[in-house]
């Protein structure tokens, strides 16, 4: 299979641009701010809130334990992050750190492995969310504190909506090229088993609105917490963005227990508790029967 053509620095900025207009459009400036971390007061805070952890309590290079935040776009995980970085043992690496990714995929394991192994904080967070595929094999790299994943998935019509709202058809391309077999080397359709190829290749792609085909890229990534057998690990835990605000409490007690962290009330501060409300779109009935299945199974292995 040919690898896909990568856009030039030029078209890839243009994008990355058009993308921000768009989403500023339709959320707000200050949405874009919060979300890219933009606020350059709070950074500042929380950068001087490391250093002075580091140097009253760091630990020996080596010693880090990584912390994998995984899932699907636009579920949730930049609120997690956002919140693990208000703890100074934390060193947070997100997809946007070019030390680490480039165009929001990981450099290498080595690179990975390296970063890691030099930091002197107690915990390194990084949110591989286009190698969400490969978190078994990132969790078997070499290292002397054992790593630990969270899976973060989100309700498919709300993700959905996120998704369109801010990458369009970005879905509905990607499953095209899954379809047509011009996808290529992207991390779109790696990993991906013979049932879940078929069902892709089922659909008319011509036919097929944004919305419904990142309901079907919902269904399609998400499985994969299953297929490849995370929900039997002990060391992955799957944490649901809607439960997190709806008891931000609760649900950052239960991320602090896996990660073996004292909670700390500023660990969830910043989330602004609300009932979820399910809003559904009109996607396809065949892949909302499918969506509703999965969510089924995703409620059952939270709890």
């Amino acid at each position: 299979m040919p690898p896909s053509p990568q856009p030039t620095a030029v078209a890839y900025t243009a994008r990355r641009i058009a993308r921000h207009l768009r989403w500023m459009r339709t959320e707000g400036l200050r949405r874009l701010v919060e979300e890219d971390r933009l606020n350059p007061v709070e950074r500042a805070g929380t950068a001087l809130a490391k250093r002075r952890w580091r140097r009253t309590h760091g630990v020996s290079p080596g010693q880090a334990r990584p912390v994998y935040v995984v899932g699907l776009q636009r579920s949730g995980t930049n609120m997690l992050m956002r919140g693990f970085d208000a703890a100074p043992e934390f060193e947070v690496r997100n997809e946007n750190d070019r030390r680490v990714f480039y165009r929001f995929q990981l450099r290498s394991d080595e690179t990975l492995t390296a970063v890691i192994g030099a930091s002197r904080h107690a915990y390194v967070l990084v949110k591989p969310l286009c190698e969400s595929h490969r978190i078994d094999e990132l969790l078997a790299l070499p290292g002397p504190a054992p790593g630990r994943a969270v899976w973060v998935w989100r309700d498919v019509d709300d993700r959905a909506r996120s998704e369109v709202a801010k990458f369009g058809d970005s879905n509905l391309r990607a499953l095209r090229g899954i379809a047509d077999g011009t996808i290529g080397d992207e991390w779109q359709g790696q990993r991906l088993d013979g049932e879940a190829r078929a069902l892709i290749g089922d659909f008319d792609y011509d036919r097929m609105t944004p919305h419904t085909a990142a309901a079907l890229f919902w269904y399609v990534r998400n499985r994969l917490f299953f297929s490849l057998g995370l929900d039997r690990r002990a060391d992955v835990l799957l944490s649901s963005y809607d439960a997190l605000v709806d008891d931000p409490e609760a649900a950052t007690r239960r991320l602090c227990d896996f990660l073996g962290l004292r909670y700390d009330p500023r660990l969830c501060a910043h989330v602004e508790r609300r009932a979820p409300r399910r809003r559904p779109l009109d996607i396809d009935p065949r892949i909302r029967t499918l969506c509703d299945g999965l969510t089924d199974q995703l409620v059952a292995h939270h709890g």
